[in-house]
């Protein structure tokens, strides 16, 4: 029995009548996503790093040659706020991680570019993360990882894409 299944047993007795199922679901989502946070963000701390840093590190990498985004593509990519982009860029430039470079395209406009030291930094980092989720998923099998997979982005799909109401 798990955490998720004593909150389900309470509304059972409590409000009989609620179709608790959906929650049972979503609750362990929410559950499963607080624990892998917490499990990616040792990680993390371990190379000196938090999950907004890796983020925007990490998404610099995976851009390619020559690993440069402007900050508009970077708020993109990341879905963050510009001033919570401007904050996570200032804070990499001030570690070394990443440099603003002029870009050639528009002199108005810069680029944010890995410097050596944060592409080392992301690259040791990758490996240790990609190893956390493993164990992270561990309790599944290689069918069953894909299958979760196949239906998280199903879900996530339809949540992206449904109306968005106001709370």
């Amino acid at each position: 029995m798990d955490h998720v299944d004593k909150i389900i047993a309470q509304w059972a007795a409590e409000r009989p009548d609620l179709d608790t199922g959906p929650m049972a679901a979503v609750g362990r989502v929410a559950r499963v996503a607080q624990i892998f946070s917490a499990g990616m963000g040792a990680n993390f701390h371990a190379h000196g790093l938090n999950a907004a840093w890796f983020d925007v590190l990490a998404t610099l990498l995976r851009s390619g040659p020559p690993y440069q985004l402007s900050p508009g593509q970077l708020i993109d990519s990341t879905m963050v706020t510009s001033g919570t982009m401007t904050n996570r860029i200032d804070k990499l430039v001030a570690a070394g991680y990443v440099a603003r470079k002029v870009n050639p395209d528009d002199s108005r406009s810069f680029l944010i570019a890995l410097t050596p030291e944060g592409k080392s930094v992301v690259e040791n980092t990758l490996h240790d993360h990609v190893a956390t989720q493993d164990r992270l998923l561990k309790a599944l099998s290689d069918d069953e990882r894909d299958t979760l997979t196949r239906l998280l982005a199903r879900i996530l799909s339809d949540a992206e894409t449904a109306p968005k109401t106001e709370d």
